[in-house]
């Protein structure tokens, strides 16, 4: 087994949004006169570009941001139009973030017509005083609103919460969003990024805040019938399980289109521009949205095979069902046992990780410090 060079999957992103929460430190601006169709028309001409240089047959497409749902419908109408145009359409899944605000049920059913049929909706909370001090636009009761109008619509949603919050009632935001009808729920931790607006006025989480979440959500979520699938992500049920983000947590190739955009992509196979055997894979990351405008090229690195498996070790260790070692060694031309079986045994030992014939796993304490783990793969 090999890298396969065909690319399957596809991530946009769309950095508009009605407001800037305080926690976010993603790239993403406020509109601004021009800028969105500024935007829509180097869309369509990075779109062309990477359907000349890759072999495109797109299983999953994901519009992130940002807010895409902010885009006005005939503006996600042309960005879809060039997407399908140059690069084709997901077969599997095609995921649309929404802000509650800007969901209505003309929307939703124009967003299913375009060929949506995934919703994940930064719900956060729903919890009023939660939400007002994440900084939040929307209310619980539009939320609440929201999910109900995109499962009626047909869409499988998934909801977003964050967790660690101080006088949180996360068990009832637990209960509240699933018998609202979602299929999967994303439970990420609040964390204070340097430079936001949170960090500046000292805001901190505790770790015992922290840990509490983690243990909350995983048991109380196990309880109502999800299963934990990676560290952060619920399914009810395999079939419910976001097919596009499991591209990257399996360290699979995906296209970045849109400024701030990570890709993944197939090194070439021609000795140009990349001229070392060594190179396995490229990642790229594109500028931000003004130099991104103008056609700035985007940042580039080199993976090697090594870099390769532990990049896949990160991400793949995240999963509850793990990595297949014996799978992962043949796409990267490594013997990962040969190569990092003293760092494997050590984490065993610690009882941080189990290897249960080829899959390497984490144990529930591994996965609390995965980061840790993965550290003693870079440092081995």
């Amino acid at each position: 087994m090999s890298l396969s060079p065909t690319v399957r999957h596809l991530y946009i992103h769309v950095p508009f949004c009605p407001s800037i929460c305080p926690y976010c430190d993603f790239h993403v601006l406020t509109r601004q006169a021009g800028a969105v169709e500024k935007y829509l028309e180097r869309l369509d001409i990075q779109a062309a570009e990477l359907a000349q240089n890759y072999d495109v047959q797109l299983e999953t497409v994901y519009l992130g941001g940002g807010t895409p749902s902010f885009l006005r419908d005939s503006e996600l109408e042309h960005l879809v139009s060039s997407v399908r145009t140059h690069l084709g359409w997901g077969t599997l899944e095609n995921t649309l973030e929404v802000n509650p605000g800007t969901v209505s049920l003309a929307r939703a059913a124009h967003w299913k017509n375009l060929g949506l049929d995934r919703a994940s909706v930064g719900v956060q909370s729903l919890d009023d005083a939660t939400l007002k001090f994440l900084g939040r636009q929307h209310d619980a009761q539009t939320a609440r609103d929201a999910v109900i109008t995109l499962v009626n619509a047909g869409f499988r949603v998934s909801g977003d919460l964050i967790t660690a919050v101080k006088n949180q009632p996360l068990e009832r935001d637990i209960f509240e969003l699933v018998n609202l009808g979602v299929e999967h729920i994303s439970a990420y931790t609040l964390t204070i990024e340097e430079g936001t607006p949170f960090a500046r006025a000292g805001i901190e989480v505790l770790e015992a805040d922290e840990l509490r979440g983690f243990e909350v959500t995983a048991q109380l979520l196990s309880e109502l019938g999800f299963e934990r699938y990676e560290v952060s992500n619920y399914a009810r049920g395999p079939l419910a399980r976001s097919k596009h983000n499991l591209s990257y947590w399996g360290n699979q190739f995906y296209l970045g289109l849109g400024p701030g955009a990570a890709g993944h992509y197939p090194a070439p196979s021609s000795p140009e521009p990349q001229s070392s055997a060594d190179v396995l894979a490229l990642r790229y990351t594109q500028p931000h949205l003004y130099s991104w405008l103008e056609g700035e090229s985007p940042e580039l690195e080199q993976i090697s095979p090594e870099e390769y498996v532990t990049d896949a070790l990160f991400m793949g260790l995240r999963l509850t069902d793990g990595v297949d070692l014996v799978g992962l060694g043949a796409r990267a031309g490594v013997d990962i046992l040969e190569r990092f079986g003293a760092v494997i045994w050590e984490q065993v030992e610690k009882r941080l990780l189990v290897l249960e014939g080829n899959q390497l796993k984490t144990t529930e304490t591994g996965r609390w410090v995965l980061n840790k783990v993965v550290a003693a793969f870079l440092e081995g």
